[in-house]
């Protein structure tokens, strides 16, 4: 065997403070991929946020950030202050979820020497709504993903709240599963129409809403996984030319 070869990447455990202890937590658990020859190149960051029945270490998030810091992306995946304090997402109002992604944001800063040029957010479910709703406030991203968009309570499209995205400026990729019971796809498709940013919807053959396909699909979670991967990857190439 010849040498051992050097990791083209580099994924650091972190602890994100936070301003003030929400749940009598003080940090956020995270994981910054750190591309090889990072801060060189296009420095583009890819922030992703879990969703309300997971955390940062979903398995879906963890291989799409890996592969993601392997394509010379800066990946963050962080844990919002419910999952850190082992509480249910609705612990956690729409501005502590805001709170708790900003202070990730704020990490990405904390070298000035290599900061990104470009930032995508996004992320998977609720995650994805809390990004969506930064960027609506006027948060200056080059993009905005959605894996699973939360449109209404399960089974009840007629309850859909689409507000948030008809605030968005950022050109916006929504990628989601064909068997989610939070997104119906007409109603999310209707909505769609009102959104004046540059909008991509790519759907995912008898995925839920967690991304999770039934035995008799034929595929495996990590095909899906890797379908999702190409998607977003193929996506973030075009809008950071």
């Amino acid at each position: 065997m010849g040498p051992a070869m050097e990791p083209s990447a580099t994924f650091e455990e972190l602890e994100i403070p936070l301003p003030e202890p929400i749940h009598g937590k003080d940090h956020l658990k995270g994981v910054l991929g750190i591309p090889e020859w990072w801060p060189t190149g296009e420095r583009i960051a890819v922030v992703f946020a879990h969703g309300g029945g997971s955390d940062y270490d979903d398995p879906l998030i963890a291989a799409v950030c890996t592969a993601l810091t392997e394509r010379s992306y800066l990946t963050l995946r962080f844990n919002f202050p419910f999952a850190e304090a082992g509480k249910r997402a609705t612990a956690d109002s729409p501005a502590v979820l805001e709170r708790g992604y900003r202070a990730a944001l704020n990490i990405l800063g904390r070298d000035p020497t290599a900061l990104p040029a470009r930032l995508i957010v996004g992320g998977m479910g609720l995650g994805g709504r809390v990004a969506a709703g930064l960027v609506a406030d006027r948060l200056q991203a080059d993009g905005l993903f959605v894996l699973g968009f939360p449109l209404h309570p399960q089974d009840k499209p007629e309850k859909s709240d689409p507000e948030v995205l008809f605030r968005s400026t950022a050109p916006t990729l929504f990628i989601q599963g064909t068997r989610d019971r939070r997104c119906d796809p007409t109603a999310l498709r209707q909505a769609l129409r009102r959104v004046g940013a540059p909008i991509e919807l790519y759907d995912v053959p008898e995925a839920d809403s967690n991304f999770h396909v039934p035995r008799k699909s034929g595929r495996t979670n990590e095909q899906v996984q890797a379908e999702v991967f190409g998607v977003l990857a193929n996506w973030i190439g075009r809008r950071t030319r």
